[in-house]
């Protein structure tokens, strides 16, 4: 017999927007990324606690980015709408749907919507995890030696 109360739930979406679930900024400082926005779908209310990772949704408008970042903490992506390029370190891929994408701890990245409809894609990652840093031009200058990604990168 079960005690608890059930808990668990269904988030119903509908053209790339969740039930009770608002639409967010990606960061508060934006000056670092372009047309990004960021819906959490699990892992943040107090309901799922018990969680050990966070699934959010991104959302990067056509022509925008993601801010170009490095962290401690692993990604796992999957992009399920749009077409565009991901920045991995000094290696520049192109991504479209239903890409998985790992992003390892120590890798600096950044998403790159290019073609004609936003580039979505669900993100997993650590619950409890660092805050990204983002990265200078020194460093820009010292690791990323490959000239098609540097120039692929926005600050």
């Amino acid at each position: 017999m079960m005690k608890n109360k059930n808990r668990s739930k269904v988030i119903k979406c509908s053209d790339y927007q969740w039930d009770a679930v608002p639409r967010k900024e990606y960061k508060d400082d934006s000056q670092c990324y372009r047309g990004v926005h960021r819906y959490s779908l699990l892992g943040e209310a107090d309901d799922e606690q018990q969680l050990n990772f966070q699934t959010r949704y991104f959302e990067v408008e056509p022509g925008g980015y993601t801010s170009f970042e490095i962290h401690r903490h692993p990604h796992s992506v999957i992009i399920i709408r749009g077409a565009g390029e991901v920045v991995l370190g000094n290696e520049l891929h192109q991504v479209g749907l239903h890409d998985v994408i790992f992003v390892a701890p120590e890798t600096p990245h950044q998403f790159h919507a290019t073609g004609e409809d936003p580039l979505g894609f669900i993100c997993i990652v650590d619950r409890y995890r660092d805050r990204p840093t983002l990265p200078g031009d020194e460093f820009i200058k010292n690791e990323i030696t490959d000239g098609q990604v540097r120039e692929k990168i926005k600050r």
